[in-house]
């Protein structure tokens, strides 16, 4: 398959987008899953998404911490045979909308913690991906956020406007 750019030219993304889609694809066939991939690019990040039909045994790698480490496995794979970075987001079996249904309910807290009078709410630590999905939930539902900390520490901290 391949990825245009918005100037109609391929990019270093589809290289990317393929590596890790056959490092995924491999995986499912190792482990005898049955998995369709998809891949999207857009804002500088190619995006893979596994898919089965209803009833399929993909199920048990969409976990949080499956996609995370699968996601991961794919970058390093990427990274091994491209000698790029890879910022790839992986989902599989819809487990970023999954998390970003979760997320949102830790802003809705977060939310109600502020209008019972707190000057500032904070978030668990999580990865930047995750982050960039609170902070855009956040300024849909008129608030100011920032994250704080370092590595593994680094958390949201959601404000009023």
């Amino acid at each position: 398959m391949t990825h245009v750019d918005e100037t109609g030219a391929g990019t270093d993304l589809d290289r990317e987008a393929d590596v890790a889609a056959d490092y995924i694809e491999e995986l499912l066939d190792i482990a005898d899953l049955d998995g369709d991939i998809d891949i999207d690019t857009r804002g500088g990040r190619a995006y893979l998404s596994v898919t089965a039909s209803e009833g399929s045994n993909l199920s048990i790698l969409a976990t949080p911490d499956s996609v995370a480490a699968l996601q991961e496995l794919a970058r390093i794979a990427v990274q091994t045979k491209t000698g790029q970075f890879s910022r790839l987001i992986l989902d599989i079996a819809g487990s970023r909308d999954a998390r970003r249904g979760e997320l949102s309910k830790l802003v809705e807290k977060a939310i109600e913690r502020l209008e019972e009078g707190a000057a500032s709410a904070s978030l668990p630590p999580m990865s930047s991906y995750e982050r960039k999905l609170v902070h855009d939930i956040v300024a849909e539902r008129g608030y100011r956020s920032e994250s704080e900390g370092e590595g593994r520490d680094r958390h949201t901290v959601i404000t009023p406007a």
